[in-house]
């Protein structure tokens, strides 16, 4: 609890500092429909800052961090250099290509931390500031991050947890799209530790959206007594309801992240709940955070990760987010 009332302090206090950066914050965002800036944003001298994640194709979780994250460089006067790769050797290499570069900075995630841990001692030997996002923050500290800024990944799955049992549920399936992804498996060892139920982990392979369903269809037909389907991504939960349909399941699908998407099918009820870690304010508060050190030597934290979920949301909140998820920042 200490540390969500840090980490809201110090979310505060960025928003703050972004608000009294030259033409940027509330004025620029409210100029442009997607969420981009339209001022002058401020007169620093312009930096350069790569972002490499472990995304993998079509996930459009990172398409709302990208959103922050340009939103902020267009603010901050910085050149946004943006890459991703699902293999960890890929990603690892995408990195040591932003160290090549001399970036004035890099934004990283620890899907797969032992593979990172090298490469960023190298950023560190060259004087180059990291922060970590969304992944693997408990590794971040150690690899020599200014700081983390994410969900807490056990606590997220624990809230889920707590939420399967309120709902009544007693046997739940959490499916895992990335095999090894220590974030994913936290989510679902959190919802088993709250869970009254029971749970069965399922892995498949997120970027093979055909296959995907294919196997939580076969896992649903097999298991009649499955009530719940938790996914660990917001284009997993639509695969899960056309699954859901396919095997005909009376299972509810409930899931990790949010987006336009899932916001349509909370309000048609075909997704029970959503744990929102908000991935706009991830991309936005990395850069903002490196620019700040970069210009002014502030560091966010305190040694903390600053926390940006998790919230539960249902369709009673669909009409504030609406607007804000069709536009890409939510």
């Amino acid at each position: 609890m200490r540390t969500a009332r840090t980490a809201a302090a110090l979310i505060a206090v960025i928003a703050l500092a972004a608000g009294c950066s030259g033409s940027g914050g509330k004025d620029d965002e409210d100029k442009s429909g997607d969420g981009g800036g339209g001022g002058k944003g401020v007169n620093t001298p312009r930096l350069k800052i790569a972002m490499v994640t472990h995304s993998g194709e079509g996930d459009t979780f990172w398409d709302i961090v990208q959103s922050g994250a340009k939103q902020a460089a267009r603010k901050d006067n910085v050149e946004f250099l943006y890459s991703n790769d699902k293999e960890a050797k890929g990603q690892a290499e995408l990195v040591q290509s932003a160290i090549d570069k001399k970036v004035d900075g890099i934004v990283v995630t620890l899907a797969k931390p032992e593979a990172m841990k090298a490469v960023l001692g190298k950023a560190e030997a060259a004087g180059i500031p990291v922060v970590t996002i969304n992944s693997g923050g408990e590794f971040s500290a150690g690899f020599g991050a200014l700081s983390h800024i994410g969900q807490d990944e056990s606590v997220a799955g624990e809230a889920v947890g707590d939420e399967l049992t309120k709902r009544g549920k007693k046997r739940a399936l959490c499916v895992i799209h990335e095999q090894g992804n220590v974030s994913l498996e936290q989510r679902c060892a959190g919802v088993k530790k709250t869970f009254k139920g029971s749970v069965d982990n399922l892995n498949v392979e997120g970027t093979n959206a055909p296959g995907a369903q294919s196997s939580i269809s076969a896992k649903l037909q097999a298991t009649k007594d499955i009530d719940a389907v938790v996914t660990l991504g917001a284009p997993i939960a639509a695969i899960s309801v056309k699954a859901k349909e396919d095997s005909k399941s009376e299972a509810e699908v409930d899931t990790f992240d949010l987006n336009a998407e899932v916001v349509k099918r909370l309000k048609a009820k075909e997704v029970g709940f959503a744990v929102d870690q908000q991935p706009y304010l991830q991309g936005y508060l990395a850069i903002d955070e490196l620019w700040l050190y970069k210009t002014n030597a502030n560091v966010l934290g305190g040694g903390k990760p600053v926390l940006t979920g998790p919230a539960i949301v249902t369709e009673k909140d669909v009409p504030k987010l609406e607007k804000y998820t069709a536009r890409g920042t939510r």
